[in-house]
């Protein structure tokens, strides 16, 4: 059983590595007419067991309000920090959470969830009592580079992919157990990369939940004509 389950949407960033002319940052793009931000948080609204979603959005934020404008059980604070794990700390301790309550942190460049990934990973934690991640099996042969120049790499051997998979968000987890970790892994001055590589620091062994492709993350300037195709 559970008490509360919210989700928290980092979107503080700029995006240098889908940048465009737009002045505004990535997560603010349109994708058929509305915000990509907008897009992901409606995503999340699809479950009904999702009491509340959160936007932690950067100090003087000019955009969020009318991005985010009459979608229910959602509110936005400017509580962002310089990193992503900053940011969805801030937004732990800024929404007050208790033990028994639930968090799932989504990216907002990930507008494409579908509604059975996001479902299945719900289902899996709370069955499970333990927190997990959506995640894809990787299915090309994985090549370990060297002397990386100027966004060209040698080719130094084949990784055996057969254990390996590419991470995407949700990420789900009892909220203060990653309240805790993301704590300590900053404390420690540890490279957070995701919510799941803090609850590993702190010894925990997260859930790997059968994603989506539809559900990539929109990094690239070329991803956004993808992404309009499959919304």
């Amino acid at each position: 059983m559970y008490k509360k389950l919210i989700a928290i949407v980092p979107a503080a960033g700029i995006g240098a590595r889908a940048f465009t002319s737009s002045s505004a940052p990535k997560q603010y793009r349109l994708l058929n007419g509305r915000p990509m931000l907008r897009w992901a948080v409606q995503a999340l609204l699809a479950d009904a067991r999702i009491d509340q979603v959160r936007v932690a959005v950067a100090q003087g934020d000019a955009w969020a309000a009318q991005a985010l404008d009459g979608l229910p059980r959602t509110v936005w604070r400017p509580c962002g920090g310089p990193t992503r794990a900053e940011t969805v700390l801030a937004a732990l301790r800024e929404a007050g959470l208790e033990e028994g309550d639930w968090v799932l942190v989504h990216d907002a460049a990930r507008p494409g969830l579908p509604p059975r990934a996001l479902a299945g990973l719900i289902d899996a934690c709370l069955e499970g009592g333990r927190g997990g991640l959506l995640a894809q099996p990787v299915s090309d042969t994985v090549k370990r580079g060297e002397q990386r120049d100027a966004g060209h790499s040698q080719s130094a051997a084949t990784v055996d992919r057969s254990a390996l998979w590419l991470a995407q968000t949700p990420q789900m987890f009892p909220a203060l157990e990653l309240q805790r970790a993301l704590a300590d892994a900053l404390a420690a001055g540890a490279a957070v990369t995701d919510e799941a590589s803090a609850m590993e620091m702190a010894g925990h062994r997260p859930l790997l939940v059968a994603g989506s492709v539809r559900n990539f993350k929109v990094t690239w300037p070329e991803d956004f004509t993808l992404m309009e195709k499959w919304l």
